[in-house]
């Protein structure tokens, strides 16, 4: 065979290209003497060498050896309507592309479809352990194989893999060229500075995204146009209420600080928004706050500004009346499934202790937060109090009522929150409640999250 003829060859994420050839994103190495290009280009590199008719040799893929899993998927579940027009968008665009759903609606049933549509070896990467172990348990009932795990402390590499993103970080390098297929759960993720490495470094030309919250409020989502094929299909929540989700309402109710809580606010708020005034800081972006954060580091001012924010924010959070409220509501909802959200974990266990409710929070134990959800799945608890824990990566049990005592403006937040009481259940009618405190940031707040609520 003639030496002359261009080689591929895969090395540490990126495709290097020998001979004298011009390929689609390349860059010149100095070191190896040969063009680059990131594993993500190695499809457009192949299209490009073969529309020019150029001859080369093929080095790049070391595939995990695959079996015929179209021919071995078990699965009788029939994909409903809205599931069969994502899976379709998504192969009319060249089998790449994110999908968006909201929570509870079946994403993971669409990944499981794609992956016998794709009939190859396939790398699933999801945020949390949990996560993990739920693809896992879905998979092993329709492929009647062993399914790998990269994670935990596992390594497992199988034709079908699932792994976690911090573990796809760290073995990109290696397991770029090891699979055409990825799906990534919870897509919004993967935009995130070190995260996106692993779509660059994969080579795999079959890519599929799976989120309920596209955008991202640092604007990053557009990333995933470069790193999956950008979003190809979205359902609103509104068309899946009453059908495949059930029926909801929500509720704002605007509680009053006592007068002691409504001057301790006052003083510290003002704190912080004279400090903003006399800088001419404005908090209009999602990244300014950041920058706050950033300068507190070497500006005591700042720094005393952050401090007396918070306080004005703990007094909202945890005022006497939302305490009396949510009281009301558990009386009113006591025979119904509920989880209260806060903000913070200091509120999560004053509600706990008040009302003596099972709390979730980072500090709960895997075997102990399994235990809290089993007894509320049976009815043994009808209440959970919980931090952002349960927002996402976490099968939880069915729930009609959502209680936000606190919170962010974030979309994504939201509509996780909101997705956890919807999976649909005969003559269920969910309700969200939001209890915020009258004539604070918390109003600002909850008007932020009012695009979400529309959906």
């Amino acid at each position: 065979m003639p030496t002359d003829i261009p080689e591929l060859t895969y090395h540490q994420g990126t495709i290097k290209i020998s001979g004298n050839i011009k390929a689609p994103d390349a860059f010149w190495d100095e070191r190896s003497k040969t063009f680059r290009s990131q594993g993500l280009h190695y499809k457009d590199i192949t299209s490009s060498l073969k529309n020019l008719s150029i001859e080369y040799r093929d080095k790049v893929p070391d595939t995990v050896p695959c079996p015929d899993l179209k021919q071995l998927y078990n699965n009788n579940t029939q994909l409903r309507d809205y599931q069969q027009d994502a899976i379709s968008s998504w192969i009319q665009n060249n089998y790449q592309g994110v999908i968006v759903l909201p929570t509870g609606s079946g994403k993971t049933v669409i990944g499981v479809e794609a992956i016998a549509y794709c009939n190859t070896s396939v790398l699933i990467i999801v945020p949390t352990i949990d996560l993990m172990e739920q693809w896992r348990f879905v998979l092993s009932k329709v492929y009647p194989i062993e399914i790998g795990t990269l994670g935990g402390g596992t390594k497992n590499i199988q034709p079908i893999t699932i792994s976690t993103y911090d573990s796809a970080y760290l073995q990109a390098e290696k397991l770029g060229n090891r699979f055409e297929f990825v799906v990534f759960d919870e897509a919004h993720h993967l935009p995130a500075e070190g995260y996106r490495t692993i779509a660059e470094m994969f080579i795999a030309p079959y890519r599929l995204g799976l989120t309920a919250t596209y955008e991202r409020e640092d604007g990053l989502h557009t990333e995933l146009n470069r790193l999956v094929g950008g979003k190809v299909f979205e359902q609103e929540l509104s068309k899946l209420s009453g059908k495949h989700l059930s029926p909801y309402r929500t509720e704002k109710i605007t509680v009053p600080l006592e007068d002691d809580e409504r001057k301790n606010y006052e003083q510290n708020y003002s704190v912080f928004t004279d400090y903003l005034k006399r800088h001419n800081i404005t908090m209009n972006r999602p990244d300014d706050f950041r920058k706050l954060v950033i300068r507190s580091g070497n500006d005591p001012e700042a720094r005393k500004a952050l401090l007396a924010r918070n306080r004005a924010r703990e007094i909202a959070f945890n005022s006497s009346a939302k305490v009396d409220t949510l009281r009301d509501l558990l009386k009113k909802h006591s025979h119904d499934s509920v989880f209260i959200f806060t903000e913070h974990n200091k509120l999560v266990y004053h509600i706990s202790s008040e009302f003596l409710i099972p709390p979730i929070t980072y500090r709960t134990t895997t075997r102990e937060r399994n235990l809290i959800l089993e007894r509320f799945r049976s009815g043994v608890y009808n209440a959970i109090v919980t931090s952002k824990v349960l927002d996402e990566g976490i099968d939880v049990p069915e729930a009609n009522v959502g209680i936000i005592l606190s919170g962010t403006g974030s979309k994504r937040e939201y509509i996780q929150r909101l997705g956890r009481i919807l999976r649909k259940q005969k003559g269920k009618e969910a309700v969200l409640y939001e209890i915020i405190a009258a004539e604070t940031s918390e109003v600002n707040t909850s008007r932020r999250r009012k695009n979400s609520q529309k959906q």
